[in-house]
């Protein structure tokens, strides 16, 4: 009655009749209620919603991935203005940028290193320099350590002192070393100064941002305490341009913070820190692009040659720069490279404006330098290949031979200072001149001259005599 096998037939008959859980009818209830999110709490909704972007996020991620195959992203797009993605980069930015500030030394840090150097070096008894051997260089580190903090430790390293030159009983000079810690100091807050000026964080300012640090930089500069507040934004935009013009040679309207901190343009303008009634004369202020003299004389030439006070410069106006010495060929190619057509007039309207005017008059204060070279190049090419041939060169001296006879000079012979020209270049190829050519004979700049303005032939052709001019001087 109670066998075995009965019992068995009776157990599997219960399990056959109990239904699955997924059949049943409150299970599915239960489900549908808790995956419409009705029955969760305010936490429990909010983990739900994260799981379900970020398994959109991985969805797209592996369909953008399998339509690309192996190709690697080169691309991000940057966060949108106001969304925390960016608010969280410019937080991020701004804590790291006071992090190395504080790590800075100040003024007070740095004078109280050069006492510590002073009263730790030794006389040199041959030359008077003071000095200092690698024992009084730690000495010193220690001590420096004590008054102003860990902060001053990295510039004692080994490595540093190896920097500089050493005498004959292994010491180094303390004037250098200490010009070396305010130069790194200099750089290092420049360079936090401009990121954070720098809005995208991309590692580049754009000509705005430019503006705004050399503006910041006003009130510490000596010689531009005393500038006229109404004068202050055209100053700025004069200032910048230099900097865009050497550091951004591709155009692109964004110049490399490093590039600029390595520059020769930010050592220029640091000149302006020197009191200009005792240090500097006023050849060199006329001569340093960022002094305030430097740039109203480029506003006052700029307004000169705008006779009909349109804010932009015509061909028959650039032709009186520099008292009409320019041949007319220099400035037709000028305008044919550098200009672009104007949206005011017919479709060949071309008027200079004042960026453009600056990126000229950079050109031919700087014409030994390879950005201002490039610059004048592409106007010498006449045919845009790449190279200049002697019909090119003939061509472009031909105006500068009638300017040179109408001012009374000598008869020329233009195969003759082709030949000169080719002689001072000395070209790779004897047939053609390239701006490699003319960079690499390191007279490019004089040779450019030659071809364009009828002066600099003319100091060219009489440069002995200008050299002879300028020993006189000296030897009186």
């Amino acid at each position: 009655m109670y066998s075995g096998s009965s019992d068995g037939e009776s157990h599997e008959a219960a399990q056959r009749k109990i239904p699955p859980a997924t059949s049943m009818l409150w299970v599915r209830n239960l489900r549908r209620f808790i995956g419409s999110g009705a029955g969760l709490g305010s936490e429990a909704l909010m983990e739900l919603e994260t799981k379900r972007i970020l398994l959109d996020i991985f969805k797209e991620k592996q369909q953008k991935s399998a339509e690309g195959g192996t190709i690697p992203s080169f691309y991000k797009k940057k966060p949108e203005e106001g969304s925390i993605s960016h608010r969280v980069q410019r937080l991020a930015k701004y804590r790291f940028l006071k992090k190395q500030s504080d790590l800075l030394l100040n003024a007070d840090d740095l004078d109280a290193m050069w006492v510590c150097l002073r009263e730790n070096c030794v006389i040199d008894d041959a030359t008077g320099a003071e000095k200092m051997n690698y024992e009084d260089f730690c000495h010193i580190a220690s001590v420096c350590t004590e008054q102003i903090g860990p902060k001053c430790r990295r510039f004692f390293s080994p490595s540093n002192f190896m920097k500089f030159e050493k005498d004959e009983s292994g010491r180094i000079a303390i004037l250098p070393f200490y010009l070396y810690v305010m130069r790194t100091v200099s750089l290092t807050q420049a360079r936090i100064d401009m990121s954070e000026l720098d809005e995208d964080s991309d590692g580049f300012l754009q000509p705005h941002e430019m503006e705004a640090y050399i503006r910041g930089l006003i009130p510490n500069l000596a010689q531009l305490r005393d500038m006229p507040v109404a004068f202050i934004q055209m100053y700025c935009r004069i200032a910048a341009h230099k900097f865009f013009f050497f550091c951004d040679p591709h155009r692109r309207g964004k110049s490399c913070i490093k590039k600029v901190l390595l520059s020769n343009c930010l050592q220029e303008l640091m000149e302006l820190h020197q009191e200009s009634e005792e240090e500097v004369t006023e050849t060199e202020q006329a001569e340093n692009w960022f002094s305030l003299m430097s740039a109203q004389r480029i506003c006052d030439m700029f307004l000169a040659l705008d006779k009909d006070m349109n804010g932009t410069l015509s061909k028959q106006e650039l032709q009186e720069y520099a008292d009409g010495t320019l041949t007319e060929i220099f400035i037709e190619r000028v305008f044919d490279e550098h200009v672009r057509r104007g949206k005011i007039g017919g479709g060949n309207t071309r008027e200079m404006d004042f960026e453009s005017f600056l990126d000229f008059v950079l050109a031919l204060e700087n014409k030994d330098t390879p950005e201002g070279l490039t610059y004048l190049f592409r106007c010498l090419d006449l045919q845009g290949r790449g190279f200049l041939t002697t019909a090119d060169i003939h061509s472009l001296f031909r105006d500068v031979h009638q300017k040179w006879i109408e001012g009374g000079n000598y008869e020329l012979c233009i195969e003759d200072v082709r030949d000169e020209i080719w002689d001072m270049v000395k070209p790779a190829d004897p047939l053609s001149i390239t701006l490699a050519d003319l960079l690499a004979c390191k007279q490019g700049g004089t040779v450019a001259s030659m071809l364009i303005d009828v002066r600099g032939f003319w100091a060219h052709d009489n440069r002995e005599n200008l050299l002879q001019e300028e020993e006189e001087p000296e030897e009186e």
